[in-house]
């Protein structure tokens, strides 16, 4: 048998669709920059003329005032506790709505859809207009936030689980079936066990995103540091808001350590 009967022929090469593409895609990019044809007007000249006013707000932030500390512990620990109520709320309300949103585990159509419209609903409004509205309807403060946060979670979790549940092959749940068990007893028994480390790590997740989220929500008076946060920068305090940032990094990065030490535990 000769060398060549033994050659592997050449991998097919996809160079010009992936030129094309890639030239598709500057293309766009650069057409939602031009104002004459109603993209954004990207205006770089100023950031080079007024460069030396970013300067001197970094160099103001450069030196925190720790002075300023027990005052914001108060709103530090607010911020903490909105994220930890918010997320333990939604990981109890997301169970079941999980199971109601995916098909494996919900085979009517109707109620399916209904479900997942409601949740495409709660995350196509951003979370600073939720805040927004909710101060409006039952006045500043914590509750808000608590609220805002609550529907975060609830849009994402439902949404990323229950699209995990759908991609996933399911043969303990056939197999529930064919031994005549019904739908619900066949989410209890199989579903639900088979989807604990999904949730898991979906409601660590959403703790992570709680702890940066609220302490913004605070500029529209929805509780947390971020008020604090607003407060001190409307009056050029930029030390004071250098020592609320590193607050917020460093319950961020302890909120993130706990996550990770948790989800190698329970996923």
């Amino acid at each position: 048998m000769s060398d060549t009967s033994l050659r592997v022929p050449p991998k097919p090469t996809r160079r010009l669709r992936v030129a094309l593409i890639a030239l598709a895609f500057t293309a766009f990019t650069v057409a939602t920059c031009l104002p004459a044809i109603g993209g954004v007007e990207l205006d770089f000249g100023a950031i080079v003329k007024n460069w030396q006013n970013g300067a001197d707000k970094v160099a103001q932030l450069m030196q925190p005032d720790f002075s300023f500390v027990p005052r914001t512990l108060e709103p530090v620990l607010e911020t903490v506790q909105m994220a930890i109520v918010g997320a333990a709320a939604a990981a109890v309300v997301s169970v079941p709505l999980t199971l109601w949103a995916a098909r494996p585990t919900n085979p009517n159509g109707f109620t399916r859809g209904a479900v997942r419209a409601v949740i495409n609903v709660i995350r196509a409004v951003p979370d600073l207009v939720y805040a927004t509205i909710l101060v409006a309807m039952v006045g500043v403060g914590a509750l808000p936030g608590l609220l805002t946060l609550f529907l975060f979670d609830i849009g994402i979790v439902v949404k990323l689980v229950s699209e995990a549940i759908d991609s996933a092959d399911h043969p303990y749940m056939e197999a529930g079936r064919a031994a005549g068990g019904t739908q619900s007893q066949i989410n209890r028994v199989t579903a639900l066990p088979q989807s604990w480390p999904l949730f898991a790590n979906q409601w660590l997740y959403a703790l992570e995103l709680n702890v940066r989220i609220s302490a913004i929500l605070g500029i529209v008076g929805a509780g947390g540091v971020g008020r604090l946060l607003d407060e001190r920068r409307a009056f050029f305090a930029y030390d004071d808001v250098a020592i609320i940032i590193l607050e917020i990094l460093v319950v961020v990065i302890a909120i993130e350590w706990f996550s990770n030490f948790l989800r190698r535990r329970l996923v």
